[in-house]
């Protein structure tokens, strides 16, 4: 995979933990103690998670069967589909926001960064490598976020701008996936 490609991905992936950190950025009452443990959880759990991810998938295809790069694609397409139809529910609100749900937040918007190392990352015969790109996938979840409280504040005015985090990420990940495919 081109780091072009793993970028892409990786800002894709980050695009759920960039709309929570926009909304939960929006409130007043957040402290800054909380904004680095929102920030802290989206990287780790996002790097974590692609990591586990690729390790079933070679699992999933040493002991199983291999997956094509079709039903990989198909996957991840499904994956994007799914980012815009939650954006639709949403309908751009930001649920009610407790700064102790950092660890469920940091997980639920990290859920696609396994299935994307299942599907992408399963196929890296180095793991070296594999930590790295996973590296790369946290790390840019860690910058988006934080770049997210940091503009929050001047956001404040524009209740717009969170609600489309999840049709922007979906969309590439369903263009990704179609790519993929063929």
């Amino acid at each position: 995979m081109s780091l072009y490609s793993l970028i892409l991905i990786a800002l894709a992936l980050s695009l759920d933990a960039f709309g929570i950190a926009i909304c939960v950025g929006l409130k007043d009452q957040i402290k800054l103690k909380s904004k680095l443990e929102f920030i802290a959880s989206f990287g780790f759990f996002q790097f974590l998670f692609s990591i586990l991810g690729a390790y079933a998938g070679i699992l999933f295809n040493t002991y199983v069967t291999s997956v094509p790069n079709i039903i990989g694609g198909a996957i991840i397409s499904f994956v994007g589909v799914f980012m815009i139809k939650e954006g639709f529910e949403n309908k751009g609100k930001c649920p009610l926001i407790n700064p102790k749900m950092c660890i469920i937040l940091g997980i639920s918007a990290s859920i696609d960064a396994m299935v994307i190392g299942f599907t992408v990352l399963d196929k890296m015969q180095n793991s070296i490598q594999l930590y790295q790109y996973s590296l790369i996938i946290g790390f840019v979840t860690l910058g988006m976020s934080t770049f997210a409280f940091f503009i929050a504040k001047y956001l404040k005015r524009i209740g717009f701008v969170g609600k489309y985090a999840d049709y922007i990420g979906g969309i590439i990940l369903l263009i990704f996936g179609i790519k993929m495919m063929f």
